[in-house]
């Protein structure tokens, strides 16, 4: 069966939103009047026992291919039957039976895609194969083999139907969730302790539904035209009034009562006609496209990829002192063609209570796969190959996945560009909130808590911040709600992955500061990934200074901003223009771990 087009895009349905998407589609006069004549349409349908003068089979052979007359207001067919009553009770079968295809595709689709999408893996290759194989297969041959083979009844008939269209819905759902999939806000999710499934049911789902929606309107369309038209040739039961069997009636006798065919003929053309232009409708609300200023839609999708889900066994480890210690880490990715290409080679890193370490490099040395490792979301093809990673003392690398979830809910992450890492279809309340939910919050409690952090990291107006979208707050409110988000679970490390990428020097400064305020109230150790050495010279108590995907140097951030031991760290600090930032003199040696930063001469 060939695939048919879609006439939709990827468009965002937000929470509490609805009344607005409605009124916007209420507000297009096309989509109004669609919308209208389908509801018309259905309710005739549902009530053809009620509005129906006469049974659909109730036959009068003197009154044959007689025209309207009273109590018939359409007239009669060849045998004698009420042409309205026969019309409203094909409404009723026809489009029940465009329903039940409808449900089977959705059933069948919609699940899988979501699966091939998200997990992707053998079930991705194995469920394109399949869908490959009957989008291949000539849909009509197989309807009327299916005919011969299961008898005429229609609404078996359409079952078959269904699993022929189910690949539309396969392919858009699976090229939707794949799109989403890699966004840093899933990743963000993620590393909170959100299960995939909740993942999936909350920001996953809220990118597919909106196509699904435009999807079924289209493919209701094309179950209603597929099977008049196996009506009209015949195959179907000669018992069960259809719109498709009465055109096949009305077609043999054109000559002698030529009226007989424009009634299921209009029938057919309305209501195709307004599934498609309410589709239409529907598309043009959900993007947004002028109407809603406020909302612009994303124009292009980060490339982030997915966590690759780990087989685990335990394997106990001895504690150390270190809240976050790294061993001999080695992270690869494996290749189409050809050996796996190792990135991470080996690297000694140690995080303490109190104390920030600054990891710093040109781009491509590393810093965020190592960053990525001890979080749990090294891209997609990417693994740890060897090495040990131990988070209070305990091994995470294959530890069981509940024993690796619940250490890693003791790292914060506060990921780059901070407008990418939420998820625009929620309100930042509902998203600081949700891992406070899972872990047992109130509502009430976990909106309190959200408040708290907001007020923890300078923002204003938390009561404003927490009720609006991404898209109505800066980018500097944005990075300090994604540090008050990494410090709702109570971290112990907070990882920050390049927290002051795209910020004027200004909010910059003030970003840093709320890390070290966090730092010496609350002795959390931080972990900074970053390239900018005047982050390093301005915050850090240590530094280690990577390479290639090795650690080069590490020592005191002092020590190394002043007297660089490497041939690579000179070179990288002798490229800073301001020498001030990396040459500056401190008025005392920084202690590691001490929870105090020094001040700057």
């Amino acid at each position: 069966m060939t695939e048919q087009p879609v006439a939709a895009q990827t468009a965002v349905l937000r929470p509490g939103g609805g009344s607005s998407v409605w009124r916007a589609i209420l507000s297009r006069p096309l989509a109004l009047t669609s919308a209208l004549v389908l509801l018309l349409i259905v309710l005739a349908a549902v009530l053809a026992g009620v509005l129906a003068p006469y049974g659909p089979n109730e036959a009068i052979l003197k009154h044959a291919f007689e025209g309207p007359q009273a109590g018939h207001l359409l007239g009669f067919d060849s045998a004698g039957r009420d042409v309205l009553s026969r019309l409203l009770y094909g409404a009723q079968n026809t489009i029940g039976g465009a329903a039940i295809a409808l449900l089977v595709a959705l059933v069948v689709g919609v699940p899988s895609g979501l699966v091939a999408g998200y997990y992707g893996r053998w079930f991705d290759a194995a469920a394109n194969w399949v869908t490959n194989l009957v989008m291949s297969l000539p849909a009509m041959i197989i309807l009327l083999a299916s005919r011969a083979v299961l008898g005429p009844t229609v609404w078996v008939l359409m079952v078959v139907l269904g699993f022929l269209v189910a690949p539309s819905f396969f392919r858009l759902v699976r090229g939707a969730v794949a799109a989403v999939r890699g966004e840093l806000y899933v990743d963000a999710a993620r590393v909170s302790g959100l299960s995939d499934a909740r993942i999936i049911a909350r920001h996953v789902l809220t990118v597919v539904r909106a196509p699904v929606i435009i999807q079924v309107a289209l493919v209701a369309g094309i179950a209603i035209g597929l099977q008049a038209g196996l009506e009209f040739i015949g195959v179907g039961s000669g018992n069960i009034p259809t719109w498709g069997a009465m055109l096949n009636e009305a077609f043999t006798s054109f000559h002698r009562a030529p009226l007989l065919l424009l009634w299921p003929g209009l029938a057919l053309g309305l209501t195709s006609a307004a599934l498609v232009l309410l589709a239409a409708g529907i598309r043009d609300a959900l993007d947004d496209r002028g109407s809603e200023p406020r909302r612009p839609r994303r124009q292009e999708r980060t490339k982030a990829a997915a966590v690759r889900a780990a087989e685990r066994s335990t394997v106990p480890a001895a504690g150390r002192g270190d809240l976050l210690s790294i061993r001999g880490l080695r992270v690869a990715y494996r290749q189409p063609q050809g050996a796996d290409v190792e990135v991470v080679h080996g690297v000694d890193l140690d995080v303490s209570r109190g104390q920030i370490v600054g990891l710093v490099g040109e781009s491509g040395s590393g810093k965020s796969q190592t960053a990525f490792a001890a979080l749990g979301i090294v891209p997609a093809d990417g693994y740890v190959s060897s090495g040990s990673i131990l988070i209070g003392g305990e091994e995470v690398i294959d530890a069981p996945p509940a024993v690796a979830g619940r250490l890693r809910r003791t790292l914060g992450y506060v990921p780059q560009e901070p407008m990418s890492n939420l998820d625009p279809s929620f309100t930042v309340g509902s998203q600081l909130a949700e891992p406070l939910r899972v872990a047992g919050l109130s509502r009430a409690m976990a909106k309190r808590r959200v408040l708290d952090l907001l007020a923890a990291v300078e923002i204003a107006d938390p009561q404003r911040v927490f009720g609006a979208y991404p898209h109505e707050i800066s980018g500097g409110m944005a990075q300090r709600i994604l540090i008050a988000g990494a410090l709702s679970t109570d971290p112990d490390v907070i990882v920050a992955d390049e927290p002051t990428t795209a910020l004027d020097v200004t909010v910059q400064a003030e970003v840093l500061a709320i890390l070290r305020r966090l730092r010496d109230e609350r002795g959390v150790g931080v972990l900074i990934v970053t390239h900018n050495l005047g982050v390093v010279a301005d915050l850090c108590d240590r530094v280690a200074v990577m390479n290639q995907g090795r650690i080069v140097e590490v020592g005191d951030a002092v020590d190394v901003l002043t007297d660089p031991q490497d041939e690579y760290t000179r070179r990288l600090i002798a490229a800073v223009p301001d020498e001030t930032v990396t040459r500056g003199a401190w008025r005392e040696p920084v202690k590691a771990g001490a929870g105090v930063q020094e001040e700057r001469a």
